[in-house]
């Protein structure tokens, strides 16, 4: 483990040249790894254990991700299972199934989480909000987490790149003793850039904060409000959406996410800095009341309870497909359509 400064706050990191991947193939030399979902993150995760040496079976239920299961070398039978049989066959079982998803099955597999198997999980969703989900582990298990800053499919693309991806960890019930030693373990395995600590609480609140926050909510209504004022004063939809995404995606957040923002600053008009300096707080003022409102929403269980109820509705996939049909539809996305098509590598 090592000491980062953060700002000027002093974190413990790990990273795999404190653990090398040798030393986690050893910790869960006698694991079987059941990776159960193979959806949003288990593909990556499933593969990476697999190209690591891990000893990995998969558990889905049949249908078209069984097929992609099937697709990417697992075995019917042999390393891929329905999810009750791989929860029995497994040892350390790595819950990646949709929240909505674990809160269905947890009725018909909990009876197979038996003295000495590790319970894994890559978001705290279910455990914190055990009063509303059911997940409720039994109590002579490890229970532990590593959650990816990002989605499986990044992590899958970087670990091939020779990169890994930032993930927390925490573990929430130890009662072997060496659930601290075994998360690690798999965090490395996975293809984790850094590890850093946190608990199952935090982990849960900051993810759902971050989602509909700067990650995908608020990013989506600043992007929305930009180029509908745009429009609105008659600007054409190429210079709007060239104004308010395009820019951002192509030109400078490459900038800001490999040096940081004042690099970005630096790298722009005097013009344009004078104006994002004087902006900026006027913009954080504005914005941070709604951030402490959603904050607040999502401390409280409201937003968890939100997630629950639309999402066990039968119609829920229908639902969520209209909704993002709609915003593809949008004049400002089906412009991006356009001006994607004309980037140099396009042409």
């Amino acid at each position: 483990m090592a000491e980062m400064n953060f700002g000027g706050v002093i974190e413990t990191v790990v990273t795999s040249k404190e653990f090398p991947v040798e030393k986690a193939r050893e910790v869960l030399k006698n694991e079987t790894i059941a990776v159960i979902g193979y959806g949003i993150q288990g593909p990556g995760q499933a593969c990476n254990l697999r190209d690591n040496g891990f000893n990995v079976i998969v558990g889905q239920r049949e249908g078209k991700t069984y097929e992609k299961a099937k697709a990417d070398g697992w075995v019917p039978g042999e390393t891929l299972f329905s999810i009750e049989e791989a929860v029995q066959k497994g040892t350390f079982i790595c819950m990646l199934l949709s929240d909505a998803g674990q809160i269905a099955v947890w009725p018909k597999i909990k009876q197979y989480l038996t003295p000495g198997k590790t319970l894994y999980y890559s978001h705290g969703f279910a455990i914190n909000w055990q009063d509303r989900t059911g997940v409720v582990p039994p109590k002579d298990i490890d229970v532990v987490m590593v959650a990816p800053k990002g989605s499986g499919t990044s992590l899958r693309t970087m670990f091939r790149e020779g990169r890994g991806i930032n993930c927390s960890y925490a573990v929430y019930q130890d009662v072997s003793g060496h659930a601290e030693e075994k998360t690690l373990a798999i965090g490395i395995g996975i293809g984790s850039g850094y590890l850093f600590k946190t608990t199952f609480q935090r982990e849960a609140t900051s993810d759902l904060t971050g989602e509909r926050g700067s990650l995908m909510g608020a990013m989506e209504g600043l992007f929305e409000a930009q180029y509908e004022v745009l429009r609105e004063h008659g600007h054409s939809p190429s210079e709007a959406f060239n104004e308010t995404v395009e820019e951002m995606t192509q030109s400078l957040m490459p900038l800001f996410g490999e040096k940081g923002m004042d690099w970005m600053y630096a790298n722009c008009s005097t013009t344009a800095q004078r104006g994002a300096l004087d902006w900026a707080p006027r913009f954080r003022e504005a914005i941070k009341p709604v951030m402490e409102w959603l904050y607040l929403s999502v401390k409280s269980g409201n937003e968890a309870q939100i997630a629950i109820d639309s999402n066990s509705k039968p119609d829920y996939r229908e639902k969520l497909n209209a909704e993002l049909e709609a915003m593809r539809n949008k004049e400002m996305w089906k412009a991006g359509v356009t001006v994607r098509t004309l980037r140099p590598e396009n042409n």
